[in-house]
Parts: C-alpha cells; structure tokens; sequence
C-alpha cells in the first residue's frame, strides 16, 4: 500500500508521495512513486502511482518506450489535452492488469493500480486527473481541490479542514507533508521517504523537489510543531459545567 496526494491551486500545483510498497513486521521495500517523463517544452506532466507495483512498473516503462517509438500514434507528448493524456494512460493500465490477470488471480494477488496524473499543456490551465484501475477517470471539484490514491483515510481530515483553491503553493506542500505523516503514524504500510514536488503555473518545469528521510530536519520540525499545536489546541477546548476551571481549586 501507499499514499499519494495531488492539489490543484490557482498558483499551480502540489504532488506528494510516500515511498514503502509493502510492510510487515519484518519486511519493507522501497520504491519512488512518483515519475517525470523528459517531454516537450510545451508541457510537463508527473505520475502518482499505487497499487500493484508490477503494474505500475509496466504502465510507466510503456508509456517511455511511446515516447521514445517515433511510430507511436499516442503518447504523452502528442496528447492535445492532459484528459487525452490521463485516458491514455488509463488504457495502457487496463491493458497491463489483463496481461497478467489470470496467473495472478490464481494466486490471489490483484493486479490493479491506479495513478494520479498532473500537469499542464501550453494554452490550458494545470489539471490532475485520477485515473482508476478501470481506465476512467476524474478530475477535483472547486470545493475539493485534491485526489488521492492509496491510503487515503488518515491523511483527509487535514485537507478536508485547511485546503481551498486560494491556498499559497507553501502553504498547501506543507498541508500535503501533513497528511503524509498522519497517514503514517496510522498505518505501516505508508513510510518515507517521502516525495514532495512543487509545480507553478506556465513553467512546464519543476519549481522545486524535495525528498524527505526520518532524518531530515525540516520534516521532523514541522511534524513536531504540528504535534504540539494540536495538544495546545486540546487544552484549549471549551470544560464541561461540571468541571472546575484550569487555575481554580476545587471547593469541597
């Protein structure tokens, strides 16, 4: 299992990703999640991925032999619009699942995966698609400016609570770095290091990228002041009538 997040903001847009593809008590891999593609300079795009890895794997290894094959009828690069692109991608997918999806059944492993594709096409405005193990896919709703895959559960409530269109492209990778860590203080199977990448609007290029080990000072700042802002916050929740006041003793 993994996490991925993508949030599409007036700036730009914020895509985030752990990187543990299994777990258990005494077993872990790690595998980046998140996939630049070398394209042409009126456009720029990156893929989340979750789920099967050899799936993912196949998907993004097909998608660069397209880009490579000068033969190749769609890829990437010849997409007129990112939706073109995110149904591609949807259709390479299916079509990987079923390649192996008889001999994996038999040994009741699932071959499903599914991916977040962002970017932006000069002339049209940055978008993020998810695109489900059955090839379709959706785009996010002004109300809700992002879309998850994975293990999505534990790291919602602080998106649901703080993410707006108007958010500044800081403000919201830091919201992004958030829900990764809660995610992964609930559940193993989500683990760092962690991917962090920064897209504005109009540059077809990285802003900036970041990745994130146990040990990097900026992530445990930041998770510890998150920490001791929610026990502030605790403390300061409005008391019962029946209980005495912080700072007041008890009248027997």
């Amino acid at each position: 299992m993994t996490y991925c997040l993508a949030i599409k903001l007036d700036e730009g847009l914020v895509l985030a990703s752990d990187s543990r593809t299994n777990a258990g008590v005494d077993y872990a891999s790690v595998y980046s999640k998140m996939y630049r593609f070398d394209l042409h300079q009126d456009r720029f795009m990156v893929l989340l991925s979750a789920g099967n890895l050899a799936t993912t794997q196949a998907v993004v290894n097909q998608l660069r032999r397209d880009l490579e094959n000068p033969a190749s009828m769609m890829n990437l690069n010849t997409a007129p619009y990112l939706f073109d692109a995110a149904t591609y991608v949807g259709n390479v997918s299916v079509s990987a699942q079923q390649s192996h999806s008889l001999a994996m059944q038999r040994s009741g492993i699932s071959t499903e995966a599914s991916f977040i594709l962002g970017g932006q096409i000069q002339g049209q405005p940055p978008e993020i698609f998810l695109i489900y193990p059955q090839g379709n896919a959706i785009t996010p709703s002004l109300d809700t400016p992002y879309l998850q895959i994975g293990e999505t559960k534990y790291g919602k409530p602080v998106l649901v609570r703080t993410m707006a269109a108007g958010l500044s492209l800081e403000d919201a990778a830091r919201c992004a770095l958030v829900s990764l860590d809660s995610t992964m203080k609930s559940n193993i199977s989500v683990g760092p290091p962690l991917e962090l990448m920064i897209y504005r609007t109009d540059s077809f290029q990285v802003g900036h990228y970041l990745n994130f080990d146990v040990s990097s000072t900026f992530y445990n700042d930041m998770r510890n002041q998150w920490c001791e802002g929610i026990r502030s916050a605790f403390d300061r929740l409005p008391r019962f009538d029946w209980e005495v006041p912080p700072g007041v003793e008890a009248v027997n």
